[in-house]
């Protein structure tokens, strides 16, 4: 889980848009980012395997 600070920093609009940070919505974290879900790759791996996000299954062959 990130800091309240620093979460509260990454919503503040950047002096310039280079330095726009994403982050998980759920976590915070801001490595490992997928921008198509809007979560990070831990995050994703969870819901996913619990069906929680719509459209997506694990592959099996």
């Amino acid at each position: 889980m990130a800091k309240k600070s620093v979460e509260a920093r990454a919503k503040k609009p950047p002096k310039f848009s280079t330095r726009t940070v994403k982050r998980c919505w759920k976590c915070g974290r801001k490595h490992g980012y997928m921008r198509q879900f809007d979560i990070c790759r831990i995050c994703f791996r969870e819901l996913a395997s619990t069906g929680q996000l719509p459209g997506v299954k694990r592959s099996s062959w």
